[in-house]
């Protein structure tokens, strides 16, 4: 019966592989913009004086099709999967299982191991009847929400769906500003200095590879881009060293909260250093090791609400 599944599981690996064949990036994140911004994924963080303007999401695992009245935002207390923290919760346990496959560790620690191309490809199958059936419940559970929702409002006028007792869209409490909840957020002195600690561990993390730091100072979904890149610089048999890095200047561009966590948006010029060498002989490949470079980024903080300054987890990094 496992067979069944096997052309969709070659196929499954292929495109693996072919993801992970792209060109070696330099330090965390380097030259795309991926991640969540809650509900304003896909909306352009305010200009500021260091970045006049943010590159638009590459990566997200927040839909563009979900709209505000159906997609829990991150840190829903609905179903687990259903949000944005959820899938991304989902989405960092795939990267770290790619990222242990690379290395050898196994998906989980130990099945079959990467010993040999058919426990691979077992892995990765398993990995994705699993992904397959939560999806398919959480698909499931949308539907039967939305068909309740859209029986409870059977037999109103369009006018009356138009105007409900609370001034927006019968049936959704309110319109899209009453759904999302958001209000202003006052970012604190002791918040600012997080960001710069959270840039400098961030960068330095993903240059010694420390993927445990990484899980502990950024969301599930980044943590999974970031296994991704770091299993992308070892399939090549290449490693990105990171050091030196010094947050230079920083400009908030918007910090919001909504109904089920808060968000802070900062643009950071810092500079490090950032070669890329052979993982064998220690080579450098790309950069130089005596020259700093100087970025700009757009890098987006989410917490829990009401959380405190050290609660703060990197959620999005976009390119100024």
């Amino acid at each position: 019966m496992a067979f069944r599944h096997k052309p969709l599981i070659l196929i499954l690996a292929a495109t693996l592989a072919l993801g992970f064949a792209g060109d070696a990036f330099s330090r965390a994140g380097g030259g795309f913009s991926f991640g969540s911004r809650g509900a304003r994924t896909f909306s352009a963080p305010p200009a500021t004086p260091m970045a006049p303007r943010a590159a638009p999401m590459e990566r997200s695992m927040t839909s563009p099709n979900d709209g505000i009245f159906r997609r829990p935002a991150p840190f829903s207390q609905g179903s687990f999967f259903s949000g944005g923290f959820g899938r991304g919760l989902l989405g960092g346990f795939i990267g770290a299982g790619l990222f242990g496959l690379l290395f050898g560790n196994g998906l989980f620690g130990g099945l079959g191991g990467g010993l040999s191309i058919l426990g691979l490809l077992l892995q990765i199958g398993l990995l994705f009847l699993l992904f397959k059936f939560v999806m398919g419940f959480v698909r499931g559970r949308r539907l039967a929400v939305q068909g309740a929702a859209f029986d409870s409002n059977a037999g109103q006028g369009l006018g009356q769906a138009g105007t409900g007792a609370r001034g927006g869209f019968a049936g959704f409490g309110g319109g899209p500003g009453s759904m999302r909840r958001e209000s202003k957020l006052e970012i604190a002195p002791a918040d600012f200095s997080t960001f710069e600690q959270r840039l400098v561990a961030i960068q330095s993390a993903f240059g010694a590879e420390d993927f445990d730091r990484l899980r502990a100072l950024a969301t599930p979904e980044m943590a999974s881009y970031f296994a991704e890149e770091l299993a992308g610089n070892a399939k090549k048999g290449l490693v990105n060293r990171v050091s030196d890095v010094k947050f230079l200047q920083g400009d908030l561009s918007e910090a919001w909260r909504e109904s089920q966590g808060e968000y802070a948006t900062v643009a950071m010029r810092f500079s490090l250093i950032d070669t890329m060498a052979d993982r064998v002989s220690g080579e450098i490949v790309s950069g130089d090791p005596a020259a700093p470079q100087q970025a700009t980024e757009v890098w987006t903080f989410a917490r829990h609400g009401g959380g405190g300054a050290d609660d703060w987890k990197l959620s999005a990094i976009q390119q100024a």
